[in-house]
């Protein structure tokens, strides 16, 4: 990894800016509209969430927050657009923990460094994770899927959206914490993965839970298990894995908005207030809780640290899982 050769994203995470940086600021921002790139398909629960900052930063400012979806390779192609926009805070990029926090281990290289080339603005939600399956599935908890997997070794199909996409590795620790084995089916993107799972092509996934629920609230597919430490609000009538006895399987999504290094810092501190104001107002958060997700708006210092934190924790899975380097 290159990341500890670069010093720019110790000062940004610092506070520490140069001049030449400072000097970019516009007091008046934004004066055109803004392009917040998602790399994920539209329809996601990632793109979601994007379409619910953009719609509050729209309403704030008068100028429109526009969703960019651009899908594909673990979220690559949408991150390196992100990272080689002009730092004017006119391109902006919702970053997820699959590319920006997985990916520098998975491959060899990609076209962006996660700590190099963003500043971090704020993370803007944490989503419920859940063990969801096709109905079919005779099972009815958590140990019974266990029992079924350790019955068929690599039979059972668990889909993702990706290699090295956080829904794979959430496979993947799974299996390796219960010593289990099952086939990944590896998709390109949430919405074919899910297309399968409802007709029964794959058994089981692990995955954001505002891209299914209204799936799981038809009786189409079924919860058997949020990953948090406790019960998710939104589903108080299923258990957690730890509830379950699987502590060790503990799994959360997030998004996080993000732009150009380069980008000023007032423009930063801008979007994150009006971001923390819009989004931890009551009808808002009861709104996303609905759909498995909770606001989050937190400095870009303390965003900064996050990332850092969530890029040591699954580097390690990454490399008990025996992905590290191999795409």
């Amino acid at each position: 990894m290159q990341h500890e050769r670069f010093l720019l994203p110790l000062l940004i995470g610092a506070g520490i800016y140069p001049m030449s940086t400072m000097a970019q600021t516009r007091t008046d921002y934004p004066t055109r509209p803004v392009r917040i790139i998602v790399p994920q398909a539209a329809g996601s629960g990632v793109d979601l969430t994007a379409r619910v900052v953009a719609q509050k930063l729209t309403d704030a400012w008068g100028q429109q927050f526009v969703v960019d979806n651009r899908p594909g390779a673990n979220g690559i192609i949408g991150l390196e657009a992100g990272a080689k926009a002009k730092p004017d805070g006119y391109t902006l990029s919702l970053g997820v923990p699959s590319s920006l926090t997985m990916n520098p281990y998975v491959y060899k290289s990609i076209p962006y460094d996660t700590l190099r080339d963003f500043v971090p603005i704020t993370q803007t939600a944490t989503n419920t994770f859940g063990l969801v399956i096709n109905p079919s599935l005779p099972v009815r908890n958590v140990r019974e899927l266990v029992a079924l997997a350790k019955s068929r070794p690599g039979e059972l199909g668990f889909g993702s959206f990706g290699i090295g996409n956080q829904t794979h590795l959430g496979g993947e620790l799974f299996s390796s914490q219960i010593g289990i084995r099952m086939l990944h089916v590896p998709y390109k993107g949430e919405t074919p993965a899910v297309v399968d799972l409802l007709s029964g092509q794959i058994a089981l996934i692990f995955t954001p839970m505002q891209g299914v629920v209204p799936h799981i609230k038809a009786g189409k597919l079924k919860l058997l298990a949020t990953c948090g430490v406790e019960r998710a609000a939104a589903f108080p009538d299923v258990p957690s894995m730890t509830e379950a006895g699987y502590k060790t399987v503990v799994i959360t999504g997030w998004t996080g908005l993000l732009a150009p290094t380069g980008t000023s810092r007032d423009i930063v501190d801008k979007l994150q207030k009006e971001i923390a104001a819009r989004l931890l107002v009551p009808e808002t958060k009861e709104s996303m809780s609905k759909q498995g997700a909770e606001p989050v708006a937190s400095t870009p210092d303390q965003f900064a640290a996050f990332i850092r934190s969530e890029m040591a924790k699954w580097s390690a899975v990454i490399k008990v899982a025996g992905l590290e380097a191999s795409q």
